[in-house]
């Protein structure tokens, strides 16, 4: 059997899923790998038993000065991913790509164009494309049971706790590390929604600020941190309940996401998740961080073929996307939370479609992860093509973009391709 070989650039969270993917598959290996932090390249390396002398960088020149696999993963901060894209696509990789790629419509552009020039091979991570209920609900619309679709409603509702920690606590609020929140999130939304319309969007208009995590909401008497404060084992936010508390009520997993946000250490003990929340980012009170992203948007879209569609990013209770479907002859509803699909034609029988049956090894992102990983690994050993195009994937980019300018404007209509 024909070996390949992976090289990761990122060892943070999402790099570590990739690398564990991949070290699971017979004809892969994790080759070498890349990250300023130390601490991240050990905890990846514990997680790929089958990979062998992998090569360690700490400084992504280095790395970057001459092709070291067949294909390289790139799941770093947000701000560098253009850049080392166009690097590693000049070495003759192929690459994986994390989203979001850029909030400049230029960097997006010149992107696009190395890809053209070299002729290598990009998939993004919109690994929602992947999961089986959300492409389920395109085999649906394929089938035309309910005829023509003339809009959809989408949600994506993001647990409460789960906003707090990648919007508010740490890297992931700050705008000059990272892109918008609608970019930063819910790409993943934006791309299904012009994948589902079948056309590039027109026009669009967006409203959302932020209002909640703001100082001024702080529980009385508040300490910056949770470890300190009175509303330790009250506030929904607390850093212990989030991290501490439910990781017991999870039968204390070894190294799974969210807790291995608190902490790098493989096992996670309570020990070291109360160090993490005691000294690190993912311990901050939610209403003292230093927050530069809204909590809350709302997209309206027109597609160039006349669809029209919504988009609610909000928190809420529990998380799960929504989508629902409108067509001239019926009505489609999708709920993560339910994990069914309402199949509605006019004049006939409802069908429900158990959206669990269909996520048997699913992995993350409704099962979209170990999928995503599977096409990417495919697509390198020449087994198939790639099913999307980085020009269609970076339809959501130019509509978030967008969508960000328009709130910033009030709400103006703005042309997605000017």
């Amino acid at each position: 059997m024909k070996q390949y070989t992976v090289a990761i650039l990122g060892c943070g969270t999402r790099g570590k899923c990739y690398a564990q993917l991949v070290d699971k598959k017979e004809d892969f290996t994790v080759a070498a790998v890349c990250d300023i932090n130390p601490d991240q390249i050990v905890a990846l390396k514990s997680l790929c038993p089958n990979s062998k002398n992998i090569e360690v960088f700490y400084d992504e020149n280095e790395f970057l000065k001459e092709k070291r696999a067949d294909a390289v993963m790139i799941a770093t901060p947000d701000r560098d991913h253009v850049r080392q894209a166009i690097a590693a696509m000049e070495l003759g990789y192929d690459l994986l790509l994390e989203k979001p790629i850029s909030d400049d419509a230029q960097e997006l552009k010149d992107l696009l164009k190395v890809q053209q020039q070299t002729g290598r091979k990009v998939i993004v991570c919109h690994e929602l494309r992947y999961g089986k209920g959300f492409q389920k609900c395109g085999e649906l619309l394929e089938s035309g049971i309910i005829g023509r679709v003339y809009a959809i409603d989408a949600s994506e509702r993001v647990a409460y706790w789960h906003w707090a920690q990648a919007y508010v606590r740490g890297i992931g609020a700050s705008l000059e590390l990272g892109h918008p929140a609608i970019l930063a999130k819910c790409s993943h939304d934006l791309d299904l929604l012009q994948s589902y319309a079948k056309s590039e969007c027109d026009t669009l208009s967006s409203v959302g600020d932020l209002s909640f995590f703001i100082p001024e909401n702080a529980p009385e008497n508040a300490a910056d941190r949770c470890v300190d404060c009175v509303h330790m084992d009250t506030c929904p936010y607390s850093a212990k309940r989030i991290y501490i508390d439910a990781w017991h009520q999870a039968g204390e997993p070894t190294y799974t996401w969210p807790y291995n946000k608190a902490t790098i250490h493989n096992p996670i003990t309570e020990e070291n998740l109360y160090e993490g929340i005691r000294n690190g980012e993912y311990g901050r009170c939610a209403f003292k961080c230093v927050v530069e992203k809204v909590d809350h948007q709302l997209v309206q879209m027109t597609f160039k073929n006349g669809v029209k569609a919504s988009l609610k990013m909000v928190y809420a209770a529990e998380p799960g996307r929504k989508l629902i479907f409108y067509g001239t002859l019926g009505e489609i509803v999708f709920d993560e939370r339910t994990e069914t699909i309402e199949v509605m034609p006019f004049g006939k029988e409802k069908e429900i479609v158990d959206i669990a049956t269909l996520l048997e090894g699913g992995n993350g992102h409704g099962g979209g992860d170990a999928i995503l990983i599977d096409d990417f690994c495919d697509m390198i050993a020449g087994r198939k093509e790639c099913s999307t195009t980085l020009k269609e994937s970076l339809e959501s980019h130019f509509m978030g973009i967008a969508a960000d300018e328009s709130r910033k404007q009030g709400g103006v209509l703005m042309k997605v391709h000017s």
